[in-house]
């Protein structure tokens, strides 16, 4: 499967709902798009998980790069509107102990 980055800046966030998979293949792309989107906003940042099929630990690892570069800006992340199986994921790992993760 393939990923498709969905992103709109709302207010002071930028949103970005990724749509399919983020897995080995796919994470760079997802990583250079936020990254730039960083770079060149300079805000918030939602993940929106509605969407989102499958992460993998490479995705997991890059989410925590964005994670990383955000504290380093002083800027959060949320993520919002995971599937049962991916949470269960980011539970499992400790990472809903980092990332502020809504319903």
């Amino acid at each position: 499967m393939s990923l498709k980055i969905v992103y709109e800046i709302n207010e002071n966030t930028l949103e970005v709902k990724p749509v399919g998979e983020v897995d080995i293949y796919t994470s760079p792309e997802l990583k250079n798009k936020i990254y730039e989107l960083i770079e060149e906003k300079n805000i918030n940042i939602l993940i929106n998980g509605e969407e989102l099929d499958y992460i993998d630990s490479t995705g997991l690892g890059v989410l925590m790069g964005i994670y990383k570069k955000l504290q380093e800006k002083s800027l959060n992340i949320r993520i919002i509107n995971l599937k049962p199986n991916i949470y269960k994921l980011f539970d499992i790992t400790g990472l809903n102990k980092i990332f502020n993760i809504q319903e």
